[in-house]
C-alpha cells in the first residue's frame, strides 16, 4: 500500500505565506510526477502545480509567480511554497503522485489539507 500525507495548511491573511508538504510512504519503487491540486467550495478540483521526477515544474496560470513547487526524491516528498496568498486561493489542497510499485504505476492522492486566506 501507498500513502500520501499532507501537512501545513491553516489560516493566513491575504498577502501572507504558507508552506504545504506531502510525504509518500509504502510500497514505492519510484515516483513519476508529483503535484498539488485544490478544490474550493462548490467548485471542481483543479490543477495547482506539478513537478516531474527530473524537477521540471508546471503551474496553473492563476498561481504563476506566487507559488513554487519543489520535491526531494530521496525523501519522497513534495512541497508547495505559497506566497502573496489571495482569498481566492482558499481551498482544500490535495497532494498527488503517480507512483511505480513493483508491478504497475498508479495515481495516489492525499486526504487534503485546508488553506483559508481571510482577514
Amino acid at each position: 500500500q501507498v500513502h500520501l500525507v499532507e501537512s501545513g495548511g491553516g489560516l493566513v491573511q491575504p498577502g501572507g505565506s504558507l508552506r504545504l508538504s506531502c510525504a509518500a510512504s509504502g510500497s514505492i519503487f519510484s515516483i513519476n510526477d508529483m503535484g498539488w491540486y485544490r478544490q474550493a467550495p462548490g467548485k471542481q478540483r483543479e490543477l495547482v502545480a506539478t513537478i516531474t521526477s527530473g524537477g521540471r515544474p508546471n503551474y496553473a496560470d492563476s498561481v504563476k509567480g506566487r507559488l513554487t513547487i519543489s520535491r526531494d526524491n530521496a525523501k519522497n516528498t513534495v512541497s508547495l511554497q505559497m506566497n502573496s496568498l489571495k482569498p481566492e486561493d482558499t481551498a482544500v489542497y490535495f497532494c498527488y503522485a503517480n507512483i511505480n510499485t513493483r508491478y504497475y504505476a498508479m495515481d495516489y492522492w492525499g486526504k487534503g489539507t485546508l488553506v483559508t486566506v481571510s482577514s
